[in-house]
């Protein structure tokens, strides 16, 4: 009987139905054969081809996939997951493009929008035809969106009137760290109104919108990230989201992007230890391979037990949303532990690798750099904490 996969002790990839292990292969060799022989380049050159990306990644059903209906693939929560898990394992920008355009852009508009609204950009976003951003942090404001300064105001007395020429709103503000930003044909913006947050699709080109990239990243360089600024942006009534008000909104969708970061970073965690094993077993020092030292044995095996442990979690938290039942407090545990397994991973798998782990030849450490914002986006590890904190002792104490 053959010994256990050394990369999955535990056979958690086992607990996948046969469908869903098909679909992470198929991500997996995308990622193999797309993404890994230029990753390395493009982190080092600070460039993400977003758009010759999305079209290939629309094909394979990856835009929106866990969304039904308008050419969205419809798929499980776990088989979204992991498809999260194989493209993070190839880099967290790629699995970010992925999220914010289906769990946060497309999944807005498909819960909120109407149904004009879904039709004109739902089946072009999961084919990759189009690219969706999502507004909602604020220079200012990152873990209290309540406070955000953007704003968006009826033109005309009353809150009813059309002047000519103009629109039914005039959106003002900025927004910071916006995955997407200047390649979007479409953002969903958050901005308050005087009957709460609402949100707005703001198309690429319209007048007074405009987006800068952030630069000088060392984290997440193989990604796109912008600053928006709205001026006085005339907008028709139409552009509303109609379904919701308030920051259940928005807060909804970052649960579902808070969803794919926690198979995530699974992803990065396996990489990083496999290419930790794979290099202490061919790293010869003191006449043997460093892999035959007790030291470095015990490196592998914390990596290898938190690795698995991270994966159970994700799973749970897979078929708990599938069957209805998951809540804030369970994906947020998924987040906080699997962000900080998959970091002290990555920092663990780079000293086996010594000097080499930090260049782009091994990913451990681009990887390492990457984890650095997903710690923070999404819900700040403090945030998740006092989620945590509040399911447990039924306390509040965010503020």
């Amino acid at each position: 009987m053959p010994g256990p996969d050394p990369i999955d002790l535990l056979a958690v990839g086992e607990l996948l139905t046969e469908e869903e292990r098909l679909i992470q292969a198929t991500v997996r060799r995308f990622a193999d054969d797309r993404i890994r022989p230029h990753i390395a380049d493009w982190f080092e050159q600070g460039v993400f081809p977003a758009r010759e990306l999305a079209p290939e990644l629309g094909r394979l059903g990856l835009l929106g996939m866990h969304l039904e209906g308008y050419g969205c693939a419809g798929a499980g929560a776990v088989a979204y997951g992991a498809a999260c898990l194989e493209l993070e394992a190839a880099d967290s920008g790629l699995r970010s493009f992925v999220s914010v355009q289906g769990s946060l852009a497309m999944r807005a508009i498909h819960a909120f929008g109407s149904e004009e609204q879904k039709l004109r950009w739902l089946p072009e976003m999961a084919a990759g035809r189009a690219i969706g951003c999502f507004g909602l942090t604020e220079p200012d404001f990152g873990s209290d969106p309540a406070g955000m300064r953007t704003t968006a105001r009826r033109k005309g007395r009353g809150g009813t009137s059309r002047p000519e020429g103009g629109g039914d709103w005039v959106l003002s503000g900025s927004k910071m760290w916006i995955t997407n930003g200047s390649v979007s044909d479409v953002a969903v913006v958050w901005a308050q109104t005087e009957q709460g947050v609402r949100g707005f699709l703001v198309p690429r080109g319209t007048k007074g919108f405009t987006a800068t990239d952030v630069h000088g990243k060392l984290s997440l360089r193989a990604s796109v990230t912008s600053e928006l600024h709205f001026d006085e942006v005339q907008l028709p009534g139409d552009a509303v989201l109609p379904g919701v008000s308030g920051l259940r909104g928005p807060l909804s969708c970052l649960n579902e992007a808070r969803y794919g970061i926690l198979w995530g970073t699974v992803g990065a965690a396996r990489d990083c230890y496999q290419a930790a094993l794979e290099y202490a077993k061919s790293r010869v020092q003191f006449g043997r391979p460093i892999a035959g030292f007790q030291l470095t044995q015990e490196k592998l095996v914390e990596m290898a037990l938190e690795l698995e442990k991270a994966h159970l979690v994700a799973w749970r938290v897979g078929r708990l949303k599938e069957a209805g039942q998951s809540r804030a407090a369970h994906i947020s545990f998924g987040k906080l532990n699997n962000v900080r397994t998959a970091l002290e991973i990555a920092r663990s798998a780079r000293t086996v690798l010594g000097a080499n782990g930090i260049t782009t030849a091994y990913p451990v450490l681009r990887h390492a750099n990457n984890l650095e914002s997903v710690l923070t986006y999404e819900g700040t590890s403090e945030i998740h904490t006092l989620v945590l904190g509040e399911a447990i002792t039924g306390t509040a104490a965010y503020r």
